[in-house]
């Protein structure tokens, strides 16, 4: 008896957010606008599909610390690569340091990557290009082809040890 009273309890309540929303097919089950393909429970509109954006955080890092970035890409891109000032490395003559990651099914990719300890303070740039590259297995020679670009100000403040002791 009390089964039956919950899974009737459980239909009206669907029926009435059904009702609420006026959505119906699978957008009513997952509660989604119409419009949006759900994959995996996570829905996310068609129109954000092509969409290139990077997020960095923490917004303002300081030298020597990490900081993640977030990288979004449209579906035709198989790779990003990041590239920034703020990124070089300890001893090397390159002022400009570029990352890459591949990237998911759904255009995300994520990286933690260091802020140098060298990296004068102010403001930099981070640049990322979504690509797609192609590799002819019999010579070895790859084809990259820029999708599209994105750009983000990172703002590197000064070191201080006192940061460790807060």
């Amino acid at each position: 008896m009390r089964i039956g009273t919950a899974a009737a309890l459980v239909v009206t309540l669907s029926a009435t957010a059904t009702a609420a929303t006026g959505l119906t097919g699978p957008a009513a089950a997952t509660g989604a606008p119409a419009g949006v393909r759900t994959l995996a429970g996570d829905p996310i509109p068609d129109e954000w599909k092509n969409r290139t954006s990077l997020r960095i955080l923490p917004g303002r890092p300081r030298q020597n610390n990490d900081v993640r970035l977030f990288a979004h890409c449209p579906e035709a891109a198989n790779h990003v690569i990041i590239g920034s000032t703020a990124f070089n490395l300890k001893g090397s003559t390159r002022l400009y340091r570029e990352v890459g990651e591949s990237l998911s099914d759904r255009g995300l990719a994520r990286r933690s990557v260091s802020i140098s300890y060298f990296a004068l303070p102010g403001p930099h740039q981070v640049l990322m290009k979504c690509v797609v590259v192609t590799m002819n297995q019999k010579t070895r020679i790859r084809k990259i082809k820029v999708i599209s670009r994105y750009a983000v100000p990172l703002l590197v403040r000064r070191f201080r040890m006192a940061q460790f002791f807060d």
